[in-house]
């Protein structure tokens, strides 16, 4: 396509960015929908219908950078500036010819990465929505103390075995694949599929599905823990709540507790638009609650096999590494 063309639609696409921008109001999806008359399509059985593949790619950051620390919303000029410089930042098919090192971490080219081109329609400045700093509150004095021993034990032991790895690589378990999801670098789709009693939710990235009973049965026995936790769903209003309780000690999201207890909450509020918001409940690791909103777009894309598995060749290479820097220690030490 002819250069000149390509910027005229660029132009274009800034100019209907910014209008939509600044046709939203700063109190987000869920409001504008309210106040709109937006009504879901019902499934056979009178629920919402949620159903679908959703993407979670945004750029919003999930805290408030320190150079917007008294900004929660973008003005719409703002915005588009902001997404210009973080596409450009995230561009993986820019070379670092002068840093070899640098050119090899970035080995995939961008068409690996999918960080997503939009922030949060809000114009928000951090996914996070509370506290009004947008800021994951501080760790309770046990909180940080569980969180320097784990730091430590890895210092000490990086890679005597696989369990010493972290759970994302020994491909169990990944910190933005949830629960709680978040946007990550790649794999950012989900699908959702509803029973009159049951809600499936599977994860493009690590190929987890959590299928949420929505009978009314209790959480597990508290002496039962799971990488996943417990999940149990109802429905309030047109929202889908999820509560997740009896996590692992090993997974500590975020430095969170095996006691964290996740309130996660569903609402199609546009016929494309699926509002996704999390709130984190643990005071054995924070010093209060937070909460989370990211809205999730519809998406026609496929979701794929993520051909990650416990044991897989890159740990033979981590620990051969280890057992490699070991030798050439033990050598230098005669």
């Amino acid at each position: 396509m002819h250069q000149g063309m390509i910027h005229f639609i660029d132009a274009l696409r800034i100019a209907g960015l910014a209008a939509l921008l600044a046709s939203l109001p700063v109190t987000g999806y869920a409001q504008s929908a309210t106040a709109d008359g937006y009504q879901p399509a019902r499934t056979p059985d009178g629920q919402p219908d949620l159903q679908g593949t959703w993407s979670n790619a945004v750029i919003t950051p999930l805290e408030r950078p320190a150079d917007l620390a008294d900004k929660e919303f973008l003005t719409a000029e703002e915005a588009i500036e902001y997404e210009r410089r973080r596409q450009e930042e995230t561009n993986m098919d820019r070379r670092q010819t002068d840093d070899a090192e640098a050119d090899v971490r970035g080995a995939y080219n961008d068409f690996w990465w999918d960080w997503g081109e939009n922030i949060a329609a809000t114009r928000r400045t951090s996914l996070v929505i509370h506290p009004r700093d947008g800021l994951i509150p501080a760790l309770t004095e046990e909180g940080q103390r569980r969180s320097d021993a784990r730091a430590e034990r890895r210092r000490l032991h990086p890679a005597d075995g696989p369990e010493d790895r972290t759970l994302s690589d020994r491909c169990i378990l990944w910190v933005s694949a949830g629960p709680p999801m978040l946007p990550t670098a790649y794999n950012n789709n989900f699908q959702i599929v509803q029973t009159a009693d049951h809600v499936l939710i599977l994860n493009e990235m690590i190929h987890d599905a959590r299928i949420v009973p929505l009978d009314g049965r209790p959480h597990l026995p508290s002496d039962v823990r799971q990488w996943l936790g417990s999940s149990r769903g109802h429905w309030d209003g047109d929202t889908l709540v999820v509560e997740t309780r009896n996590f692992s000690d090993q997974s500590n999201f975020r430095g969170a507790s095996e006691n964290m207890r996740l309130t996660e909450r569903f609402t199609r509020v546009a016929d494309d638009v699926l509002l996704y918001e999390f709130t984190v409940d643990d005071p054995d690791a924070f010093t209060e609650s937070w909460t989370v909103q990211i809205p999730a777009r519809k998406t026609d894309d496929l979701i794929y096999e993520y051909a990650c598995h416990e044991g897989n060749q890159s740990m033979i290479g981590i620990l051969g590494g280890a057992r490699a820097e070991e030798a050439r220690a033990a050598e230098a030490a005669r």
